[in-house]
């Protein structure tokens, strides 16, 4: 004999009814001082943006857009990490010099052409983020002259468990980072908390 199950009540959805979205709940702000966690995206907890090597450049900035994220991590049908590419490649120098080389229009242009290969990223380990400081992450970003890191966890399947981003690391700060991009010293980001 099969158990009785239940009809539920159903209801009808008022106007404006809102739909939750998970949040990563991060502090909005934080000083130098607080742990770097409080300013890492945690792809355990956030759904990462991925992109296709294939997919037109001005396509990949238009995923940017309409996901609020300025880096697409880069993968093969596997999910297996091929690279990255930010807001700041395409918009900057690197289609132009493509261009140049190639002797094709901007049109042409593919995100593996201009992305950050796997070979060139630099990541940080979990371990080391998790004894580290919001400022230890700025002071490793500005030696770097990077606008982003990847963060790995560490093992037997070693894995992008994490991303930090300069401009959200501002935003908690309660600094504006200069629309430029990157501030050009330790010091600058200093200049900016102080006068605030």
């Amino acid at each position: 004999m099969s158990p009785a199950y239940n009809r539920l009540t159903s209801y009808q959805l008022k106007p404006q009814t809102p739909v939750y979205r998970y949040t990563q709940g991060l502090p909005e702000i934080v000083s130098m001082e607080h742990p770097a966690t409080d300013v890492m995206t945690d792809l355990r907890r956030v759904k990462v943006v991925t992109v296709e090597p294939e997919l037109g450049i001005d396509d990949a900035l238009q995923k940017m857009w309409h996901t609020g994220v300025r880096l697409l991590i880069v993968t093969d049908p596997s999910d297996h990490v091929l690279g990255l590419i930010t807001a700041r490649d395409i918009m900057g120098e690197k289609p132009v010099s493509y261009i140049s080389r190639h002797r094709v229009s901007r049109r042409d242009i593919q995100v593996h052409h201009i992305m950050t290969s796997r070979e060139e990223i630099e990541a940080l380990d979990m371990g080391d983020v998790e004894r580290a400081c919001v400022g230890d992450i700025v002071s490793t970003l500005q030696d770097a002259g990077r606008q982003h890191a990847l963060i790995l966890e560490q093992g037997e399947n070693t894995a992008v468990r994490g991303i930090f981003s300069l401009t959200q690391i501002g935003h908690q700060l309660g600094v504006e980072i200069p629309a430029g991009g990157l501030v050009q010293s330790f010091a600058e980001i200093e200049a900016l908390l102080s006068a605030r």
